[in-house]
């Protein structure tokens, strides 16, 4: 490039990540960015800036462009670190607020409107392609070789289509395309942390924190050891006299109780609701406390009678268990849950600083700890007798539980209770109905397994063509539902790669989205490690995304790295309902939705679609292993780079159910060769039955007629005829309107 196309120019990044990925979605490689002067500094502490560092750095560019989230941290002590140089070295600083075009002197606030030159927001994340788009504007400013403008402008094309491909989805129709995280099945939250009617409870850290998202009247959060203290600042303007606040038991022990402190030492009406689950449940069920006996209830309770609250309560699932314990303080009642409304009422009334220990085990500890056989599993099942359910609902309001989910019936919708992820709090019996059947003593019937051992008949499996690895990194994105194995398949892919020497890179999605939300797990695997120059994948690269749920795979999160003519996507057709269905009783399940949106945009060469649930299911005895089904169903169809060896042995060092992952692994390469044979393995006919019944449409007449015997059966004939009778008046009154609709 001549002289007077060189533009030299520097990105101070406080994310690198973004930043990388940014440079990448433009198509400017290291040797690209050498030849046109582009310079990259990461900053490692935001404040305060190293001096040194800095000006090292600035030395001979004529512009810096720092990109950092939120509030201009770097940028001002930047522009004053370099503020007495000449101006003939002295660069010109951008961030947040593009140039003004003219002569124009003074900072962005002495702008008419300064948010009219915005370049990268304050108020928001900033995205790669946010990135991408501000350094594309300031190197076209300055002036870059056509080649690279052309290249740049390739790229950001791409980058536009895939954003009004995201619109075009959004505009048509799969607008449910949303798994929102939620509490586990049977998680103490979704009793605890409701309040009295009239009464408003803040938030804090922890899973409690998604209670701001549902029903419970709770608002607001706080940095880890601020629970509630907004409210100190708050009562003395509110015409609210009382506030409720949650707070973990881990949070507790951090700091938690410095904001009990301060509460009390500001004399404020406020109720601490310590959430006391025995677990560090968001970040893995690690132990509270760092003795080894953990911090126990009653050492909570000691501490906040010395601190001098003004009464303690512990409301409790199991109140029996607090029979002969010693060391608790005196005047401290035990209540069983079921009281905790009216336990809130009492206290609310309460002048000064309260505590309710709410004691409660984790949903999830209470699972891991049973399969291990260190807690004893309750011989206690529920389930719905469906021909009495009529679909209210009450039990979903009253349990808020994922576990309660939609069951499509000839009579209409109905609830059925998924036995394999309930976990036996039993909350849902509290709702008003009939149907609810408990079952002691009996055990849920054995999975049949005679499916998985049945011989495969196909024929011997051809061997995939894969992918050849070049300079580019091959990019998998891993989608599904947290706490299913999402993050599992990412780290086998991860070994596998470690196996065959290539280079890998790996980010998971954690936290919050655990808890039955959406998670993705970032594959980069290339020849050599040095070929990877990101975390994550990019926008609109994505060789294949591993779609384990269709709604996940249709997220906006996923939507943007799919390119049609490069992307694959292998799809499971099977998606469980979502937390919306607790909220909308009418929700609908956009998954065929979904599907149908992959297929549009990438075409039916590119998208695999594979109900794996289902195969899973009847196949293995398990819908958990449909995770690995897909993986095998990817391999086979030549979209994942690595050897088949290298995945049995990734799969044997993660040492979890290995002869059944692996079996899960064969039928998807099964089902991907031959996916009518696999299909027909569990719908095969009984003997004497036809593959194929053809039937006539059945009429009105027939219809009533069956039911008739139907609801004879049920009750009576007299129950019978009042709905003949009733269904005859309606006939009767449509006929003379001309009209069958009803």
């Amino acid at each position: 490039a001549s002289t007077a196309h060189l533009s030299v120019q520097g990105t101070v990044l406080a994310s690198e990540a973004q930043g990388t990925l940014a440079l990448q979605d433009l198509g400017l490689d290291t040797a690209t960015c050498q030849r046109i002067g582009l310079r990259l500094h990461k900053v490692g502490v935001v404040w305060p800036l190293e001096a040194q560092t800095t000006r090292e750095f600035a030395t001979g560019l004529r512009e810096i462009l720092v990109v950092e989230e939120k509030r201009q941290v770097i940028e001002y002590q930047l522009k004053e670190e370099l503020y007495n140089w000449r101006s003939d070295v002295r660069p010109n600083v951008l961030g947040k607020f593009d140039e003004v075009d003219g002569d124009f002197s003074g900072g962005e606030w002495s702008m008419p409107n300064p948010s009219a030159h915005t370049l990268l927001r304050a108020n928001a994340d900033l995205t790669p392609s946010i990135i991408a788009r501000a350094v594309a504007k300031r190197l076209r400013k300055m002036g870059v070789p056509p080649d690279v403008q052309a290249r740049m402008d390739a790229q950001l094309a791409i980058l536009s289509a895939q954003e009004q491909s995201m619109q075009t989805l959004l505009t048509q129709g799969v607008q449910g395309a949303e798994r929102q995280p939620w509490f586990c099945s049977g998680c103490p939250h979704n009793t605890s942390t409701k309040v009295p009617e009239g009464s408003r409870a803040m938030a804090g850290i922890g899973c409690h924190f998604m209670s701001i998202w549902m029903d419970r009247a709770t608002v607001g959060f706080t940095q880890m050891g601020g629970e509630g203290v907004p409210w100190v600042g708050q009562q003395p303007f509110s015409n609210d006299q009382h506030m409720f606040a949650n707070l973990g038991d881990g949070t507790y022990f951090h700091s938690g109780i410095l904001a009990i402190r301060q509460s009390i030492a500001a004399g404020v009406n406020i109720t601490y609701k310590i959430l006391y689950n025995d677990a560090v449940a968001m970040t893995g069920g690690q132990q509270v406390g760092e003795r080894p006996e953990g911090h126990s209830v009653v050492q909570i309770a000691q501490s906040m009678r010395a601190e001098g609250v003004a009464r303690i309560t512990i409301v409790t699932d199991e109140p029996e268990k607090y029979a002969g314990v010693t060391g608790l303080p005196s005047g401290i009642a035990i209540e069983h849950r079921d009281t905790l409304d009216a336990v809130q009422r009492a206290f609310r009334e309460i002048k000064g600083t309260t505590v309710i220990i709410y004691d409660q085990t984790c949903a999830t500890e209470k699972r891991r700890r049973r399969k291990r056989g260190t807690l004893v599993d309750p011989v206690k099942r529920v389930v719905i007798n469906e021909l009495v359910c009529e679909g209210c609902g009450d039990c979903g309001v009253q349990s808020n539980c994922l576990s309660v989910e939609p069951l499509e019936t000839e009579f209409g919708r109905k609830r059925t209770i998924n036995q394999s992820s309930c976990n036996k709090d039993f909350s849902c019996v509290k709702g008003f109905c009939p149907s609810f059947v408990t079952v002691e003593g009996g055990q849920l019937r054995k999975k049949d397994k005679k499916a998985a051992s049945q011989i495969w008949t196909g024929g011997a499996l051809p061997e995939p063509s894969l992918p050849v690895l070049g300079t580019e990194a091959w990019g998998i994105i891993v989608a599904g539902v947290g706490g299913t194995g999402v993050i599992t398949i990412g780290q086998l892919l991860g070994m596998a790669a470690h196996i065959e020497g290539k280079g890998i890179v790996t980010q998971d999605a954690a936290g919050l989205a655990q808890k039955g939300g959406a998670t993705w797990s970032h594959v980069l695997i290339a020849a050599q490690q040095d070929g990877i120059r990101t975390t994550r994948v990019s926008a609109a690269s994505a060789d294949l995304v591993l779609g384990c749920d269709p709604i996940v795979a249709a997220h906006k999160e996923t939507w943007q790295r799919l390119r049609a003519g490069r992307s694959h996507v292998a799809l499971n057709a099977s998606a469980t309902p979502t937390a919306a269905f607790v909220k909308n009783p009418d929700w609908q399940n956009p998954a065929q939705a979904c599907v149908d949106a992959l297929l549009h945009s990438l075409g039916t060469e590119a998208v695999g679609v594979f109900d794996a649930e289902a195969a899973a299911t009847q196949l293995m005895g398990d819908s958990l292993y449909a995770n690995p089904m897909m993986l095998g169903y990817a391999w086979q169809r030549g979209w994942v780079p690595l050897g088949h060896a290298a995945l049995m042995r990734a799969m044997e060092l993660n040492a979890v159910q290995v002869d059944k992952n692996k079996a899960a692994f064969e039928w998807g390469r099964r089902a991907a060769h031959n996916p009518q044979a696999v299909q027909a393995l569990w719908q095969q006919p009984r003997s004497g039955e036809q593959v194929i019944q053809f039937k006539k449409r059945e009429t009105l007449d027939a219809l009533i007629e069956r039911r008739v015997h139907f609801l004879t059966d049920y009750q009576n004939a007299a129950y019978a005829a009042d709905y003949q009778q009733f269904v005859q008046r309606v006939r009767t009154a449509e006929q003379a309107l001309g009209k069958t609709a009803l």
